[in-house]
């Protein structure tokens, strides 16, 4: 990654930088524009969309037929995201996040060859495959055994605990979360990507979303508490995704609680008048008369 920063670096630099014609693109100045200024541009809130998914799709279909300059153009328009996603799936990895970060631009590279150019949102969908691309590689590098010195004692393999994420993973592999559930809370808790865009991205309705992203945190809060009893109940990871997730969840008020006095007085009550006989209402003997009567009570009918 910071070869791919450097060679972009040198790609703008001097009195002929690689540019693009503004006029090409709604919203952009009608001249030529350098590609660092282009991507400081799409990076401004106010962009609108429609020139996000122009621009990208120009700098694609370039990277397609050309290549080697435009393909490191790409890249170096993408580097803030890139580099966002590589330090999201590292910053807790122990290991060597070189690795991490070289999967995260391979997935960038592949999806850059095979995306739909035709729907929206490009930039939003590569990130995604960069991400999933360094994810993975982050769980092969938790999963292996932890090497060991010679001389010593071998070790158990740490447990999958290292990133958030792999919770996820393991709610899903037990039943208590759907794919979806898993990358709509990792999207929208962990990474902090907006409901809305995510709901855009994948064509669900925005509050279709929120309802789903909440029935699935209520199973997943549930999940951790049973999974820290049973198995660590020191494990910090768990603690952090609960309560992330629990503190995310709207607080409701208490009600306050009736007095054992009377719930037990009112308990009482319901109980003698469900299970009466003899009650003057029951209608069990005699068409609600007392069974000692000598007949029906005068305007009751059986």
């Amino acid at each position: 990654m910071d070869i791919a920063r450097d060679t972009f670096a040198w790609l703008v630099t001097g009195p002929h930088p690689v540019s693009l014609n503004g006029r090409l693109f709604p919203g952009l100045p009608p001249r030529r524009i350098p590609v660092d200024e282009v991507r400081d541009r799409l990076l401004s809130r106010g962009c609108p969309q429609a020139t996000r998914d122009a621009v990208w799709a120009h700098l694609v279909a370039r990277s397609r037929m050309e290549g080697a300059t435009w393909t490191v153009v790409a890249v170096g328009v993408a580097a803030p995201a890139l580099v966002s996603a590589a330090a999201r799936l590292s910053h807790r990895f122990a290991g060597d996040a070189a690795d991490v970060h070289a999967e995260v631009v391979r997935g960038f590279l592949d999806a850059l060859a095979t995306i739909d150019l035709r729907r929206p949102r490009i930039m939003s969908r590569l990130r995604w495959a960069a991400y999933r691309s360094g994810y993975a590689a982050l769980a092969d590098a938790l999963a292996s055994p932890t090497p060991v010195a010679p001389g010593f004692r071998s070790t158990p393999p740490h447990a999958p605990w290292g990133h958030p994420d792999l919770v996820l993973a393991r709610a899903v592999a037990d039943d208590v979360l759907t794919r979806e559930e898993a990358a709509l809370i990792g999207a929208t808790r962990l990474e902090d990507v907006p409901v809305a865009d995510w709901a855009a991205q994948h064509e669900l309705g925005e509050w279709a979303v929120y309802k789903m992203r909440r029935r699935a945190e209520v199973r997943l809060v549930a999940y951790l508490r049973d999974v820290a009893v049973e198995s660590d109940p020191t494990d910090p990871l768990l603690d952090q995704v609960a309560a992330a997730v629990a503190l995310a969840r709207p607080r409701t008020s208490p009600r306050k609680s009736p007095s054992v006095t009377v719930l037990r007085a009112g308990a009482a009550k319901k109980k003698g008048e469900d299970v009466s006989k003899t009650g003057a209402i029951s209608g069990v003997q005699e068409c609600g008369t007392h069974p000692r009567s000598s007949g029906p009570s005068e305007g009751s009918s059986c």
